[in-house]
């Protein structure tokens, strides 16, 4: 029933006004997200920080689903459960579930495993396997015990992290599948790290604005006297270069000046080159995928390489901690879907659709969705066919029955 002008402006909200006073009382607040991922160990003052954001972009585009299988473990359903809410629709009350997996995977890259927390559930997991999780969100493994872990986990009613001791078959514990080349001590990662660190320390002493100048007096300096002279003359030629507008000073003709900040050669800048060349080669990646220019064989040998280890890891964790056995004995799984055809040309999608629809592996309102069509309101648009070949010739007995004694005599 529609409702008339005065019933509309009787309950209409504004929200600037018609605000509960008491609402001001909202507790701790912050200048910046509190709940945010932070590198640490330096990865945030480096290079690798692209790299860390560029896998965990890809990892979160790749759809993670709490599905049903049938008798042959294949996929014939999603479920609406609370682990696929958050895996698909809302992880928290600050992240949507996309986000949520890159906070999977960049909190992995950087500490080099990560722990998955269910927050809210409906039941208590410490007294049954059969619960529903409400909310989940990453925490910060800071000790490890036999059959307990040690978390720092962001708490949205507090606005603070607080630290908790959980069981380890009630929290997922994912490990960086890639920690032998990213967070080792002596990794590939860690080696580049404290050599753009050098580096970056060398262009702050380069720039630091100091002359770095020795002063040859035309006497010598052994005697006491002849320091405090040695040392006046130095602070006259102090100031006289700050206090000059250029910069500029004077000398007696039988003084000689050395200056030391000339650049030094180092291999320092090829020492990087080789390890991030070497990097890029232990984890699929290449430069043309950072900048977007990567042609399909590369995304695909990429996406194998090193995307498919990181999702996998996920999805069989969430499957280990998160599904009971009941829930597996009823074909419950957990699985991932990656989108085909994100990397190919609108010209190939016409050729692409002729084959998946004339072999009935698709149907025409799937394969509409894909390239972003909505569904046609045809029956037959939903239905495993070629349209090569008509209905009725499809279902005519004798022309099926002419076809099989024409194999049979070839």
């Amino acid at each position: 029933m529609a409702l008339d002008i005065k019933s509309r402006l009787k309950r209409s909200v504004n929200a600037f006004f018609n605000r509960d006073p008491t609402y001001s009382n909202v507790g701790r607040g912050y200048t910046y997200r509190p709940d945010r991922v932070r590198f640490t160990r330096g990865n945030e003052r480096s290079i690798v920080t692209s790299v860390y954001n560029r896998i965990a972009l890809d990892a979160a585009a790749i759809e993670i689903k709490h599905v049903r299988l049938d008798e042959n473990e294949r996929y014939i359903g999603s479920i609406d459960s609370g682990l696929n809410n958050c895996l698909n629709l809302e992880a928290n009350l600050d992240q949507t579930g996309r986000a949520f997996v890159q906070d999977i995977v960049m909190s992995m890259m950087d500490e080099g495993c990560v722990a998955l927390v269910p927050i809210d559930t409906d039941l208590d997991p410490g007294s049954t396997n059969s619960y529903e999780i409400l909310t989940m969100r990453t925490g910060k493994i800071l000790e490890w015990y036999p059959s307990q872990v040690k978390v720092r986990v962001y708490n949205d009613r507090t606005g603070m992290k607080e630290d908790l001791i959980m069981a380890k078959n009630q929290v997922g514990i994912i490990e960086n599948p890639l920690y032998a080349v990213i967070n080792e001590p002596n990794s590939t990662m860690q080696r580049l790290i404290r050599k753009l660190n050098l580096l970056d320390v060398i262009d702050e002493q380069n720039s630091s604005g100091k002359l770095d100048l020795i002063v040859q007096l035309p006497y010598s300096i052994k005697g006491e006297l002849k320091r405090q002279q040695a040392e006046k003359r130095r602070q006259d030629i102090e100031e006289q270069l700050t206090g000059s507008k250029y910069g500029i000073a004077y000398t007696d003709a039988t003084e000689r000046i050395t200056q030391l900040n000339r650049p030094v050669e180092n291999n320092l800048m090829s020492q990087i080159e080789y390890l991030t060349s070497m990097l890029y080669s232990q984890l699929g990646i290449t430069k043309s995928i950072l900048d977007g220019t990567a042609d399909e064989k590369t995304m695909l040998n990429y996406y194998n390489r090193s995307i498919e280890p990181i999702v996998s890891a996920i999805v069989d964790e969430l499957k280990r901690k998160f599904l009971s056995k009941t829930a597996r004995s009823q074909k419950q799984s957990v699985m991932y879907f990656r989108d085909p055809f994100k990397l190919v040309p609108v010209l190939e999608l016409s050729n692409i659709a002729d084959s998946f629809t004339r072999n009935e592996i698709v149907s025409s309102n799937e394969f509409r969705q894909t390239i972003g069509f909505k569904p046609s309101d045809d029956p037959r648009a939903d239905e495993l066919r070629n349209s090569n070949i008509s209905t009725q010739k499809r279902n005519d007995p004798t022309l099926i029955e002419k076809s099989t004694e024409t194999v049979n005599e070839e």
